[in-house]
Order: C-alpha cells, then structure tokens, then sequence
C-alpha cells in the first residue's frame, strides 16, 4: 500500500474506505462522494468561535438580571451576582456561577483557538492531547448555559408583590455566546488534528 494512502468514514452512510490525496473518493457501499477535509470547516469554526468570543463582552458588561421593588430597581452583572452570593454565604453557589460562567467560557476559547491555530504557533504536541482538548471543549460547552437556567428559573420563580426579576440584555448575549462556541466545536473537522 502507498504511504499516501488512509482511510476515511463516508458522512452519508459511515462506511470506512481507502482514500488518496490525488484522486476523488467515492463511497464504496453508497457511491456519494467523500471529501478528504470538510469544505471551510476552518474558517466556519475559526468566525463561530470569534462572534462567541464578540458576544461574551457585553454579557460581561451589561446586567443579566434586573430586579424590581417598590422603591427601586436594581441591576445585577454575572460578576455582580457571584459577589453578592459570596458576601450572603452562599460559597458553594457562587463557586459554581463562576466557574460556569467565567472560567468554562475563557477555557473553551483558549481551546479552541489553540486548535484552529495549533500548527501556526508551532506546537507539536501528540494528538492524543490534541484530541483530548478538542472533546474537553466539546463536553463543557453546554455547562456554560447554567448561568441562563438559574436566570429563567429565578425569573419564573420570583413573582412576588413586592420583587420581580427579569432577565436583562446580557442573558441573552450570553446564551448566543455558548451557542457559537458549540457550533464552533461542532464545525471544526477532527482531521485538523493531525500533523
């Protein structure tokens, strides 16, 4: 066998076929056409990851949750509501926002820009590594949604006289910053890993 030759799994019915980088590849059990790297699956992933990344400012910044009462109405960032926890007592909480909401996030764009660009930085680490990084990021990616189901059920929850909370703009600028950084993980194609 020529030492250009792999394997690769037909995206249509998952058959495994010999493949070359000279010819076009066709499935031999389905006969559709395999392509050797998805098309712009870089680029897909790499403008996922940066509009993630552009979301996750304002959800950092502005308020996500707004709490109304009598006399005032008081608004609350993520960094905001993680200390207010602390001060009540609350650590195991307040643990568990900030991990879920400003250290996953940062970890999963760190990963993944270490995987678009981890041949341009000359790093040539094993990809067993690799690829541990790459399903690290794909299994934390929806925790980060913690933070937008303790604003829902707060807001559903809390409909008193005398209070109300509602979420503000930085909730959903935050959801949308998970949900890119998924599809993110979800475009890249795996055989970016390998050197």
């Amino acid at each position: 066998m020529s030492k250009n030759k792999h394997f690769i799994a037909c995206p249509i019915c998952d058959a495994v076929n010999e493949a070359d980088s000279e010819n076009e590849v066709y499935c031999r059990r389905c006969d559709s056409k395999i392509y050797n790297k998805k098309s712009r699956s870089f680029q897909i992933s790499l403008a996922f990851l940066i509009t993630a990344v552009i979301f996750y400012i304002p959800a950092n910044i502005y308020p996500i949750l707004k709490t109304f009462s009598f006399t005032q109405q008081e608004n609350s960032t993520i960094i905001g509501g993680v200390i207010t926890l602390w001060k009540h007592g609350s650590y195991p909480v307040a643990v568990i926002v900030f991990l879920a909401s400003i250290v996953v996030p940062i970890i999963k764009f760190c990963m993944m820009f270490f995987l678009l660009f981890w041949k341009k930085l000359g790093f040539k680490h094993p990809l067993a590594i690799k690829s541990k990084l790459y399903y690290i990021a794909e299994f934390i990616g929806p925790w980060s949604m913690i933070d937008i189901f303790v604003v829902g059920i707060l807001s559903a929850l809390i409909h008193f006289n005398i209070a109300t909370i509602k979420p503000a703009i930085a909730a959903t600028s935050f959801a949308l910053s998970v949900v890119f950084t998924m599809l993110s993980a979800l475009h890249y194609d795996k055989r970016l890993l390998e050197d």
